[in-house]
């Protein structure tokens, strides 16, 4: 990771910075790019840079809406995982009615809506079972401590997974990246 995460004044807090800085790994590996090379496929990867924002959208709502939060997904809809499962390939690649601004902006509206959600929980020692699939052992269950620790581990393979990719389609790496943001920051 190319950054220092600052320290924070608790668990929850240091967990979501982690989170969030994870989160800056993605956004950055796919700044300034146009929708085009967001959909490029610059090795016999089926990733795309765009796919992999809205991937990481996908999967953090999964685990915060629906496991942690326990909210049910709409049949059919976006969050259905059998919906999601059934085209897996299309959510690594952006979709011909899809652009890098319009899952940039979903992965922001999931990430204000994971702050708000892990703010509301009473605690992080709050248990809640697992989904129903091949790889979970029946029953398991998770602490909302342990999805948040998965959500950053989720985050940064998929960041390592993008500084590749990025590096592949323009020699562009993540050092370079922040620095440049960090310009435009001062």
């Amino acid at each position: 990771m190319p950054s220092l995460v600052e320290a924070a004044a608790g668990e929850r807090e240091s967990l979501l910075a982690f989170l969030e800085a994870q989160r800056g790994g993605l956004r950055r590996a796919v700044r300034g790019l146009t929708d085009e090379q967001a959909a490029a496929r610059p090795s016999v990867s089926a990733m795309t840079l765009g796919g992999l924002v809205k991937h990481a959208a996908h999967v953090e709502h999964h685990w915060i809406q629906e496991v942690l939060m326990q909210r049910v997904p709409q049949p059919g809809g976006d969050d259905d995982l059998a919906t999601r499962s059934a085209g897996w390939e299309d959510e690594f690649r952006l979709l011909p009615d899809e652009t890098l601004a319009g899952v940039l902006a979903e992965f922001e509206e999931v990430a204000r809506q994971t702050t708000e959600a892990v703010a509301a929980l009473p605690d992080l020692d709050m248990v809640v079972p697992l989904p129903e699939a091949p790889w979970f052992p029946k029953g398991a269950q998770r602490s909302a401590r342990w999805i948040l620790m998965h959500l950053v581990e989720e985050q940064a393979r998929h960041a390592g997974h993008a500084d590749i990719i990025r590096e592949s389609l323009d020699g562009a790496v993540a050092f370079q990246l922040l620095a440049e943001e960090q310009r435009e920051q001062a």
